[in-house]
């Protein structure tokens, strides 16, 4: 009798486990509640990758053990979290993904039924966002992860493919190789534009493409192996346009005021310009509070993402480049003025 209560009880606690699988298709999110180490592995003594910060959102992959998430973050490294609530909130099922996902779908039912059957196919290699549209800054309906495969349309620049995954939804991936393999069929060539906006995507692409490489003050300019602020920010202009900006953040500083169009408050900039900073001196407003800005000298560069986020590089102890919050931060004390370098 014991001993068939016991298989009862087991049977019991693994029913809910048994169903996620059934579960799986759909998209989990949680939000960083509190500033939490983003790790390597399931361990509080592995590798820190980076601190996650409140307000980000993550995908979960998977449930190691009850005290760790396996998660995607939104540069699309993924790591381990703790799962505690002090830190995250409580793992859910991702409606909106899902809203915008049918919302794409019957948005887009119309191209999807003229598209092609020539269009290439494309398996992706790594987890990638699967945006509305090209660009960074879109909003995402979801994350592809390995192994998936996508038909793609079009090309509507050298850092997008327009795709429709296979759930019928149309949206657009990266390009890079390192997140899609594409063969067969043909492909639009992409799509000329001058537009200001489209030059600030190619720029922002670029500059993403370079996530996680390491610092090193002083860098070469002609090698992408490593990056000082300046030298990233001038390798993203000329590798999308080939627009070469000066070698350092004081003589891109005075390129930018020198076009006019210079700001000495960061919520008036627009997405892609450079963004300004004079030295650290300290995280409270009041460590800055007897500095003359106009007269401080420039001792950092970044490029403006939007919604008060930097695109930039400062530390070998940060990771190398990286996006950041500049809001209520150092970062927001220290700016000087930004502006557009186009």
């Amino acid at each position: 009798m014991k001993k068939t209560w016991l298989v009862m009880l087991v049977v019991t606690l693994l029913a809910p486990l048994a169903a996620i699988p059934d579960q799986a298709a759909a998209a989990t999110q949680i939000e960083v509640k509190e500033t939490v180490s983003f790790r390597d592995k399931p361990s509080t003594s592995s590798e820190v990758i980076r601190y996650l910060k409140s307000g980000e959102q993550l995908v979960v992959l998977s449930e190691p053990n009850s005290y760790w998430y396996e998660v995607l973050a939104d540069d699309g490294t993924s790591g381990y979290v703790s799962s505690s609530s002090q830190y995250i909130t409580a793992a859910v099922a991702d409606e909106d993904a899902r809203a915008v996902a049918s919302a794409s779908a019957n948005a887009s039912s119309n191209a999807s039924a003229s598209a092609s059957a020539s269009s290439k196919k494309g398996e992706i290699v790594a987890s990638v966002a699967f945006r509305t549209s090209p660009s960074t800054g879109a909003s995402r309906i979801r994350y592809l992860s390995r192994g998936e495969t996508v038909t793609v349309l079009s090309q509507p620049n050298s850092y997008w493919y327009q795709v429709r995954d296979s759930r019928g939804t149309t949206g657009y991936v990266s390009s890079q190789s390192q997140y899609i393999r594409v063969s067969g069929g043909t492909v639009a060539p992409p799509t000329s534009g001058s537009s200001q906006s489209s030059k600030v995507e190619k720029v922002i692409n670029v500059g993403m493409s370079f996530l996680g490489t390491p610092y090193q003050y002083g860098s070469n300019r002609n090698s992408t192996r490593y990056f000082d602020c300046s030298a990233f920010v001038r390798r993203a202009f000329q590798n999308a346009l080939n627009v070469t900006l000066p070698a350092d953040s004081r003589g891109q500083g005075n390129y930018v005021k020198n076009k006019g169009n210079a700001k000495s408050n960061w919520r008036q900039l627009q997405r892609g310009d450079l963004m300004f900073f004079m030295s650290y001196r300290g995280t409270s407003a009041s460590s800055y509070s007897g500095v003359n800005k106009s007269k401080a000298t420039i001792t950092h560069v970044g490029i403006y993402l939007g919604d008060g986020k930097v695109l930039h590089t400062y530390s070998k102890e940060s990771g190398g480049v990286r996006t950041d919050s500049i809001v209520g931060k150092h970062w927001e004390h220290r700016f000087l003025f930004g502006g557009s370098a186009l």
